[in-house]
């Protein structure tokens, strides 16, 4: 588990919380300034067609908002650094705006199908990609650079892997094809035996 996370979500208040309902809080320190990915880590956002990223606005409201893709668009850069290119949206520019105040960002990655999730926190920095055309063509997929706006960039502080519990399973239309093309197969291939048996019969 990575230290740093907890170190920085359990505040004095979350103290206060836990010892009300649990009688003694949780007390961590002496964490590194940062948790590098690993492999695991990088493992599972490789594969990751969206995630979720919490931003907060100049009025202290948080706010959350879904970016989706072709798989692995999220790029681990390194063990510190993820990327991903920001495409043409409703140009509301919410966490665009709010990173330019305050650059502190929360990022929730989900599996549903294996019932695992993954959190993480970081300061992102987003770019112009008029600016940065290279850059472009190395984190955006050829048929999706030209609805590449911006290129946002996250410095990982730390990261966290929460439990199964209480994650329903779920499955996407290509998940579910995968799970059931053999069993179409196997059916197609009985009725033509089938078929064949009725016309021999007949």
């Amino acid at each position: 588990m990575a230290m740093k996370y907890l170190e920085l979500a359990m505040t004095e208040a979350v103290h206060r919380a836990q010892k009300h309902y649990y009688g003694r809080p949780v007390n961590i320190a002496g964490t590194p300034e940062q948790d590098p990915l690993g492999q695991a880590e990088a493992d599972f956002i490789a594969v990751r067609d969206s995630f979720y990223l919490g931003s907060i606005s100049e009025s202290g409201w948080p706010y959350i908002q879904h970016r989706g893709g072709p798989k692995g668009f999220l790029r681990v850069v390194n063990e510190t650094t993820l990327a991903f290119p920001d495409y043409k949206g409703n140009r509301q520019l919410l966490t665009t705006g709010n990173v330019s105040v305050n650059d502190r960002v929360a990022l929730f990655l989900m599996d549903y199908q294996n019932r695992a999730r993954l959190k993480i926190l970081g300061h992102a920095r987003i770019e112009d990609a008029r600016v940065h055309p290279e850059v472009v063509a190395q984190l955006a997929d050829p048929k999706m650079q030209p609805a590449v706006e911006r290129l946002v960039f996250i410095d990982v502080v730390s990261f966290d892997w929460n439990c199964p519990k209480y994650i329903t399973p779920r499955y996407s239309v290509a998940e579910v094809e995968e799970l059931v093309g053999p069993l179409r197969t196997r059916i197609a291939e009985l009725e033509t035996e089938l078929q064949a048996l009725r016309t021999g019969v007949e």
